[in-house]
């Protein structure tokens, strides 16, 4: 049977109902490896408590639920013009990017949605990427944030030949300065636990929990959440330009390169590499696995507002 990728995009996948309050942004918040000491994500009593800026990539997965989710039911949907029909046992998340165009409240309420439209497709001789768009828009429909993902889905075949277009693209980043340290770097070693906390944030899919699906699926276990991983990056940029305040990252994206076990230590190395939009300064970054020594964010790019240290 042909297919026409041209078709899918542009399609619109459908909306999706969401909700969330306080108590999803704290367990959320230590998902990603917040501490005791990081009171302003984890203490809604904290006098500059704000939501953590990459929390609504975990809409998609939980909607407006409050349950566990069934994870192979959540991601069955109709068939997308264009498109053949995907396995979903053989996605890998490739890519994820989030912008924050308004900060989102403590307590959604009634009526927030996600859209979902496909903004981009690449095949090669390894499979084809979907990449899609969501929009996280409250009751009058005014966007907060934008989030472009992209699912690799391999061995998917549709015309078997390279094809690349798309719509819409996140945020590129710029080349890593060549012979120069980085100019920030923020080490942190993940629990045993990590994969355990952050899948109540929404994304139950086994293979996170239960060691013999991992070892089926080629990683000798169970490992971390990409997201999970994204989230502790963005936390270690913050912490290094934005001191701590999670307000001031604006935009992040970066591309999964590799996995991480639960207990794995990270380092992310971070260098500024110009001014972004709306005072912000740029940085490209990458997100190593010290225990793997394999790259597990690379083509990382964020812009963050500079926060002045206090004089007090």
């Amino acid at each position: 049977m042909a297919y026409d990728l041209s078709k899918a995009i542009g399609h619109s996948v459908g909306s999706k109902a969401t909700r969330w309050n306080r108590r999803d942004l704290l367990l959320y918040a230590v998902g990603i490896g917040a501490k005791a000491t990081d009171l302003n994500i984890v203490y809604e009593l904290d006098k500059e408590f704000k939501p953590f800026p990459t929390f609504p990539v975990v809409l998609n997965f939980r909607g407006d639920s409050q349950d566990v989710i069934d994870f192979n039911k959540s991601f069955k949907s109709a068939p997308i013009p264009g498109l053949p029909p995907l396995d979903p046992s053989r996605v890998v998340h490739a890519t994820m990017s989030t912008e924050i165009l308004r900060d989102i409240p403590e307590d959604s309420g009634d009526g927030w949605r996600l859209t979902n439209r496909v903004i981009g497709i690449h095949e090669n001789k390894s499979g084809i990427i979907v990449e899609n768009e969501l929009l996280l828009v409250d009751k009058d429909g005014t966007p907060y944030t934008r989030m472009i993902t992209g699912s690799f889905n391999l061995g998917a075949k549709a015309t078997g030949q390279p094809y690349s277009k798309a719509i819409l693209r996140a945020p590129q980043a710029k080349p890593i300065p060549k012979d120069k340290r980085p100019d920030y770097t923020y080490r942190e070693t993940t629990t045993l636990e990590q994969a355990i906390v952050y899948r109540l944030s929404g994304d139950y899919n086994p293979l996170h929990i239960d060691p013999s699906i991992g070892k089926r699926a080629g990683f000798g276990g169970t490992i971390l959440h990409g997201l999970a991983t994204y989230g502790f990056a963005a936390r270690h940029i913050i912490a290094k330009i934005g001191l701590g305040d999670p307000s001031t990252l604006r935009a992040i994206s970066g591309r999964f390169t590799s996995p991480v076990k639960p207990g794995d230590e990270l380092e992310t190395m971070i260098w500024e590499v110009g001014p972004g939009p709306n005072d912000t300064v740029e940085v490209s970054f990458v997100c190593k696995n010290v225990t793997s020594g394999k790259l597990a964010i690379s083509n990382g790019v964020a812009h963050v507002r500079r926060r002045a240290p206090s004089r007090l």
